[in-house]
């Protein structure tokens, strides 16, 4: 009996187990899941991808990837949530605040990196900013309101009365009008709130404000967000301008906005997600803000809305639409 040939086929046979037991211990899943889907948003989840991609993580080598969106709704947001818990995967990214509570809510052990959260420590997901000490690490999207009330005056230089259309259920834009009912003044201003708890009461929210405000400014609310063209309608007919921190809303008809770069906030985010895959833990890494602040303006919709831009403010922008 020939031992040889046999012994070579058991080689080759162990072989392939070995490497299939390694392609098993390496390959990496990564949940990701978002409150609704609206171009800032869908850049973070982007800019998430392409950092894993940039390591090496990628589909075609093993990676696992799955997205769900909420479609603005907190209750699939819970759900997802929970499928997400009985996947087991190595991380759950969440984007946006309440993505991130429904995650967080619903898991004290599976990795969870938050991002496009303003106040991750109002809403709850870590006590503070340094390390957690937690399952919970993320990249924070807070802007300094100081140098968003800077370009309102920039842009209205008379305004005194300033609109807010929000969602009085996002802790995060009850965090940023809290904030503003404190700043205006010391501005000379006063801030007009309008609440919309849906999507579809945007427009109404808006149109609740004409003849109040000189000026609508709008965080990243994500109803808000998801619905700008009703606010832009009311802008546009009623000659209110429009001042964004969504740098995204100028290409649908803000006249400016001093805001982050989403999808970079997406690639800061993948790197925190790239770490954990590789043995860090998400209790040690502190949570991040970006540094990033782009300006972006709009000369057109600055017209349609009754105000005319200062050539400085626009050779300041990053980007002009056009």
């Amino acid at each position: 009996m020939k031992l040889q040939p046999i012994v070579r086929k058991l080689a080759s046979v162990a072989a392939v187990v070995g490497a299939l037991a390694a392609t098993q211990a390496t390959a990496q899943s990564v949940a990701v899941t978002s409150i609704v889907e609206h171009p800032a948003l869908d850049s973070v989840k982007d800019g998430v991808k392409k950092a894993l991609e940039n390591a090496g993580y990628t589909e075609a080598k093993g990676l696992k990837w799955q997205f769900q969106t909420a479609q603005g709704n907190t209750a699939i947001a819970a759900q997802i949530a929970r499928k997400y818990i009985g996947d087991k995967p190595d991380v759950i990214v969440a984007i946006a605040t309440p993505s991130a509570q429904a995650v967080v809510a619903a898991t004290k052990t599976i990795p969870v990196v938050y991002s496009a959260v303003t106040d991750p420590v109002a809403a709850q997901l870590v006590p503070g900013w340094g390390p957690s000490g937690t399952n919970v690490t993320g990249v924070s999207d807070a802007l300094s309101l100081d140098k968003q009330i800077e370009l309102i005056k920039k842009v209205v230089p008379d305004a005194k009365n300033v609109g807010m259309v929000y969602n009085p259920g996002e802790a995060n834009s009850v965090v940023v009008v809290k904030q503003l009912r404190e700043l205006l003044p010391k501005a000379g201003m006063t801030l007009v709130e309008a609440t919309a708890a849906r999507t579809v009461d945007v427009g109404a929210a808006a149109r609740s404000l004409v003849g109040k405000v000189d000026v609508i400014y709008t965080n990243t609310d994500n109803n808000v967000v998801s619905a700008y063209e009703a606010l832009v309608k009311v802008g546009n007919s009623a000659k209110i301008p429009l001042v964004a921190s969504d740098t995204d809303s100028v290409k649908r008809g803000a006249i400016a906005a001093l805001g982050v770069n989403y999808h970079d906030l997406g690639v800061q985010t993948g790197a925190l997600v790239v770490r954990i895959l590789k043995g860090e833990k998400p209790g040690s890494i502190a949570s991040e803000t970006s540094s990033k602040l782009q300006l972006f303006v709009n000369p057109e919709a600055a017209k349609k809305q009754g105000v005319t831009l200062s050539d400085a403010l626009i050779k300041s922008a990053a980007e002009v639409i056009k």
